[in-house]
């Protein structure tokens, strides 16, 4: 029986891949000890080293499997088809390797730029470049993966060189099939490089303010103020004109609009505006005024302006002033509050009264 085992076409391969998947797996461990110990002062490539743990432990035993793979004999029985299965795993988990690689580099430096302090704009800037950088690069290599192991079949070459033989019509096809894909894809290292928009700013799109809650590689999700979510591709954000509020700065100038009769004084209005800012917690303490920008032929329009350091409670430093000044007008001035009025011409009234009198008579 031992005899027969020892004669066995396979048993020198057998008994090298028994004995190199354990070398394997030992190169593994000692090497993820050491490559975590030396990159501990680099956040980014720490974590990267990390996440590629798991992949890793595969794509060394399946690399060893390989090489013996492909120095056993060509005539062995069924080593065509193992040798073949060995590649398609090796590609697989090489592809899932370079994923968790880029995934782990990304999570690294996110770390070191948290995005939840008070001045974030450029956590916010590295958290969206970051985001749609990496996303594009793991879309790019699992698709590259996947060709791969296609390419390792023979039928697929052989497809592959008769699509490409009557690629004219099949070529315009699929072309126009994958625009909007090619054309978000672009859009996405578009938005990731220049950065018209990011993580958490605050957007003005199609009539709608919210903010932007996530970046995808194919679309951008933007949490309107009353808990909807407007969805958008992201070659929208490209082609089309919208509001960021927060390219910048987060800090933003409010204005508030009243209109008031043309007998009411400026002057304690604008003392009244100042009580108001001043005792706002959402003021920031930068600027604020009053002025009359307008007129009609019944009322006056009058614009006060007032700075917040977002625009949240820029809109809750509005409506705190707005509530104080008709407050303030109606405990103060409510004669001067906007009404119609009907005034008769006195002549016109003295000249009529006896012809009143005498109609009564």
């Amino acid at each position: 029986m031992t005899r027969e085992i020892l004669a066995h076409p396979w048993f020198g391969t057998w008994l090298a891949a028994v004995v190199a998947v354990p070398l394997a797996l030992l190169v593994h461990r000692i090497g993820g000890l050491v490559l975590r110990r030396i990159t501990r002062p680099a956040p980014a490539v720490h974590a990267m080293v990390v996440n590629c743990q798991p992949p890793a432990r595969l794509v060394l035993p399946l690399a060893a499997l390989l090489l013996i793979f492909q120095a056993a004999p060509d005539d062995l029985r069924f080593i065509a088809s193992v040798r073949h299965l060995n590649g398609l795993l090796l590609i697989a988990a090489a592809t899932w390797l370079i994923v968790r690689a880029i995934s782990g580099f990304a999570d690294g430096v996110l770390a070191q730029h948290p995005s939840d302090v008070a001045d974030n704009l450029q956590a916010r800037r590295v958290l969206t470049q970051t985001r749609v950088l990496a996303r594009t690069a793991m879309s790019v290599v699992i698709v590259a993966g996947g060709a791969m192991m296609l390419m390792t079949f023979p039928g697929a070459r052989q497809v592959g060189a008769s699509l490409l033989a009557s690629a004219g019509v099949i070529g315009i096809v699929a072309g126009l099939a994958a625009k909007p894909v090619f054309s978000n894809l672009i859009a996405g290292l578009q938005i990731a490089l220049a950065q018209p928009i990011r993580i958490d700013d605050v957007l003005v799109v199609e009539g709608e303010w919210g903010r932007v809650e996530e970046i995808t590689g194919t679309f951008v999700v933007l949490k309107i103020w009353d808990e909807r979510r407007l969805i958008l591709p992201l070659s929208y954000f490209i082609e089309k004109p919208f509001q960021n509020w927060t390219r910048h700065s987060a800090q933003l100038l409010g204005s508030v609009f009243i209109y008031l009769d043309y007998g009411m004084p400026l002057a304690p209005l604008r003392e009244e505006v100042e009580r108001i800012v001043k005792a706002a917690p959402e003021w920031d303490g930068r600027f604020f005024n009053l002025r009359v920008t307008d007129t009609t032929e019944r009322t006056m329009q009058v614009r006060v302006l007032c700075t917040a350091a977002t625009s949240g409670l820029a809109f809750d430093l509005r409506c705190s002033v707005r509530e104080g000044l008709i407050e303030f007008m109606q405990r103060e001035y409510p004669q001067f509050l906007p009404k119609m009025r009907i005034e008769a011409d006195p002549a016109v009234a003295a000249s009529s009264a006896p012809s009143a009198a005498l109609a009564g008579a």
